[in-house]
């Protein structure tokens, strides 16, 4: 039986037993090995780049790999077989997804900003910030042969003389570490409880120098993965981290996710592996940062879209891609953590922001409650850029939804270069008219060399090399020069860093595929914003305000988003970046009761639109597909070099 060496930049390795014409990425998907392949294993996106080290090892040629590249040993996992023992090198630049994950330093006023500005705009609409759980004092007489009371009700006689709650209910885990709880601190303890409507429940008992009662708010994106651990009684940070969906090698978007999943086994990979391999880890590093126990966490709050709150619970997503694209639910309120095995406290409760449609899910009602569109009279556009793009429309008194598939390139995906906003990524950029030499900010610390282009450094790239000449509309490279050049079928690039500049084993670059995907994906999204609005018989300059959501950087540059053609050209102070909104709404539900049930109350009021329904969205999709569009009279403000 043949033998693959997966071998790793770190100097470690995998070694898998295989049978011979196995493919090379399925064999490492089983053997978990993580290689980003974001087209699930097609051969069209050229992430799934490995180093043929020695061996047995089938591998075609494709246009993702140069002569001088496959000289050196580079390969697509993808279209590789096994045919003997080979050994491959994973460079970190192909499990990146996986092994990035950032814990952020919240001393950065910028990473606390967001979630204040969330929490007081939702608390000025008078939105109290209430939860049920508080944690209560209790100093106990110990037993004796003259009181024999069994444990559970000598703590419940004592919960009902501090609270004056008669009916007082202990879950299993706090019924099984109640003796050693109680012995082990002289029956002087703190109790976490949750006060329901007539009775308390018990989540924990737990030292009296423990005071704190946390709850983690969890946004579940196709690409990315983000989360905050807080104190539930006022609301402070204790950490936040980000990672990449470890679900991505099995595709960039949901239907090559939903379409694993129905394959044997499928569903459990997909959701052991946002679970298992990325929250759980998450959540591990968030308490280690902070120096608490992940027992610690009694409430959870997760936003994410319609697919992923089903691969996420282990539940069949089929229905959703397949007309009339039905999903198994919109809101659920019965999850909790030990259901799906997520490893905070087993009895923490679950809320998962609801859905609105198949396509628009919880993640952009999360992002809606915090965009304040429902409390303002002035029309409102929100726009949130991910793998799917997803948009609002409406003020206080109706509001609009509807998605479009924007494709992962504003996080990165779908990119030779791509990759999401993490360290080595470059996030702004301009580039000399005169001699194309580029000018970048790179996301890191000082001395950081570029990796690859985020959402935000892509929009940037592009738009230079639109203002510059250096392509036309439609993409192409018209100009030449040192960092200009043409492969032998023809396709142009522009290199941003060579290799000796650069932080990776290639040079850093964006080709002309590269820009048309990005042209496709700010097409959907200019598309959308026009056959929405025009189903409500209105134009973009009744556009009051522009709310930008998504993680694809430190923030987006307006003015190039609307020179490329991605947003309306409209006055520039009308367009606000406020972030990743959907943590921010998960944030703000996880605190705030009210806040919660607000979130339900604009699901259901909600209405979607499906643009796969109206005839004229293909027709206004083609026309979007220029920079910054066909019909130039749509960008008035936007000049040509």
């Amino acid at each position: 039986m043949p033998k693959v060496t997966f071998q790793y930049e770190d100097g470690t390795s995998t070694i898998v037993d295989v049978t011979a014409e196995e493919n090379l990425l399925e064999v490492a998907r089983k053997a978990n090995v993580a290689i980003d392949a974001p087209c699930s294993g097609n051969g069209s996106c050229g992430k799934c780049r490995v180093r043929y080290i020695s061996g047995e090892l089938e591998s075609e040629q494709t246009r993702h790999i140069t002569d001088e590249d496959y000289a050196a040993g580079w390969r697509l996992s993808c279209c590789s077989k096994v045919t003997g023992d080979v050994t491959v090198l994973v460079p970190d630049i192909a499990s990146a997804y996986k092994s990035r994950m950032k814990v952020a330093d919240l001393s950065s006023p910028e990473e606390v900003a967001i979630f204040d500005r969330a929490k007081q705009d939702v608390a000025d609409a008078g939105i109290t910030f209430e939860n049920e759980f508080t944690v209560v004092e209790l100093q106990m007489t110990a037993p004796s042969l003259d009181d024999t009371m069994p444990d559970n009700e000598r703590l419940s006689w004592a919960i009902e003389a501090a609270t004056g709650i008669e009916n007082v209910k202990l879950t299993y885990q706090v019924l099984k570490k109640l003796p050693d709880a109680l012995r082990d601190n002289d029956f002087h303890v703190n109790v976490v409880l949750k006060k329901l409507h007539h009775s308390v429940l018990v989540y924990d008992v737990v030292p009296v120098t423990e005071q704190r009662i946390c709850g983690a708010a969890i946004d579940i994106g196709t690409t990315t993965v983000s989360g905050v651990i807080l104190d539930l009684r006022d609301g402070t940070i204790l950490a936040k981290a980000s990672a990449g969906n470890g679900q991505i090698r099995y595709g960039a978007d949901v239907i090559n996710r939903i379409i694993e999943s129905m394959k044997p086994g499928g569903s459990e990979k997909l959701q052991k592996a946002v679970i298992q391999e990325t929250i759980n880890p998450m959540i591990q590093q968030m308490c280690r940062a902070s120096g608490f126990k992940p027992e610690h966490i009694y409430r959870l709050s997760i936003a994410s879209n319609t697919t992923m709150n089903h691969l996420l619970t282990g539940m069949n997503g089929d229905p959703i891609r397949m007309e009339p694209y039905i999903p198994t639910f919109y809101k659920t309120n019965s999850l909790f953590a030990s259901d799906i095995g997520i490893q905070v406290n087993p009895d923490a409760h679950i809320i998962m922001a609801p859905n609105i449609g198949s396509y628009v899910g919880g993640d952009i009602t999360a992002g809606t409650l915090v965009s304040m569109l429902w409390n303002r009279p002035e029309f409102s556009l929100f726009i949130d850029l991910g793998t799917n793009g997803e948009l609002v429309f409406g003020n206080s008194d109706f509001m609009m939804s509807c998605a479009c598939s924007a494709g992962p390139a504003f996080e990165g995906g779908d990119i030779s270069c791509g990759m999401r906003a993490t360290d080595g990524a470059i996030e702004a950029c301009t580039i000399d008219k005169e001699t194309m030499e580029p000018t970048y900010s790179i996301i890191g610390e000082e001395g950081q060399k570029p990796v690859g282009l985020c959402g935000s450094g892509i929009i940037d790239v592009i738009s230079e090399l639109f203002r510059t000449g250096i392509i036309n509309p439609k993409g192409k490279f018209v100009r030449e020069g040192k960092r200009v050049r043409h492969d032998h079928f023809g396709m142009g690039s522009y290199v941003l860093a060579f290799e000796e500049e650069a932080g990776s084993v290639k040079d850093v670059e964006i080709n002309e595929v590269d820009i048309d995907n990005f042209i496709r994906a700010k097409g959907a999204i200019f598309s959308a914003v026009r056959t929405m609005l025009a189903s409500l018989d209105f134009d973009v300059s009744m556009i009051d305000d522009v709310y930008v959501a998504g993680g694809i950087g430190s923030g987006i540059n307006m003015k190039n988003a609307v020179h490329i053609g991605m947003f309306p050209d409209i006055p520039l102070e009308k367009f606000h970046y406020i972030g990743n909104s959907s943590l921010s709404g998960a944030y703000t539900m996880l605190l705030s009761r009210d806040a919660e049930r607000k979130c339900y109350e604009l699901a259901s009021n909600m209405t979607y639109l499906e643009l796969s329904t109206v005839p004229s969205y293909m027709d206004e999709f083609v026309a979007c597909c220029f920079i910054p569009h066909t019909d130039r009279t749509l960008f008035p403000s936007v000049t040509e070099a």
